[in-house]
């Protein structure tokens, strides 16, 4: 085991009980990514996304926030700490998960056992200070920030709204007017992570 894959296997070696890791990053960096791959490398890992405490579309409807969909504000944070709460403490926990084709979250899809010594945490805001999400650090032993530079985060936008569907007019309509605004506030967040990493670290 190398790289990044035996940092964490160190970190966890060094506390009793589970390690929850933290990767966070803007929309589009990677994290997923880095995340799975880390959960495959490492054994005893388990994944857990933050993109199953997105709010309900019927929901953001009713509150008007249906166009900023993924903005902090968009997500039940209070419900995403309760859980890492339980994940912190080495509960066995039923966790949802987002899906995209369907763009909505699934109750209970991931479970996280009690023999999951590790548990990676990823999500954009996992480092965002304020309306609730500052609640969140307290819960993970170390966050990761994977930094891309916003050039390329806008290229990797367009080709994942390409493949879900949108046609390039709309797809920079919504990078413009949501991702990238969303990005802008996962960056403030960088300086307050434990290690930055960048889009060639090696697994």
């Amino acid at each position: 085991m190398t790289g990044l894959a035996a940092d964490l296997a160190r970190l966890a070696a060094g506390v009793d009980g589970r390690f929850v890791l933290g990767i966070a990053g803007a929309p589009a960096s990677g994290k997923s990514t880095l995340a799975q791959e880390l959960v495959r490398a490492v054994p005893g890992a388990a994944l857990l996304p933050m993109d199953g405490f997105h709010l309900d579309d019927g929901i953001l409807e009713v509150r008007g926030h249906r166009a900023r969909k993924g903005a902090p504000h968009t997500f039940d944070v209070e419900g995403f700490c309760a859980l890492l709460a339980r994940v912190r403490a080495g509960a066995a926990v039923y966790a949802p998960a987002f899906d995209r084709d369907l763009e909505l979250a699934r109750a209970g899809a991931l479970e996280i056992g009690i023999d999951a010594r590790i548990v990676v945490v990823e999500g954009n805001y996992l480092l965002h200070d304020h309306g609730g999400w500052e609640g969140v650090r307290q819960h993970l032993d170390a966050v990761w920030f994977l930094d891309v530079p916003l050039p390329e985060l806008d290229r990797r936008l367009l080709a994942r709204w390409a493949t879900h569907g949108k046609d390039p007019e709309a797809a920079r309509a919504w990078i413009d007017s949501n991702d990238m605004p969303n990005a802008q506030i996962v960056l403030q967040g960088r300086d307050r992570a434990d290690r930055v990493l960048t889009a060639d670290t090696r697994i």
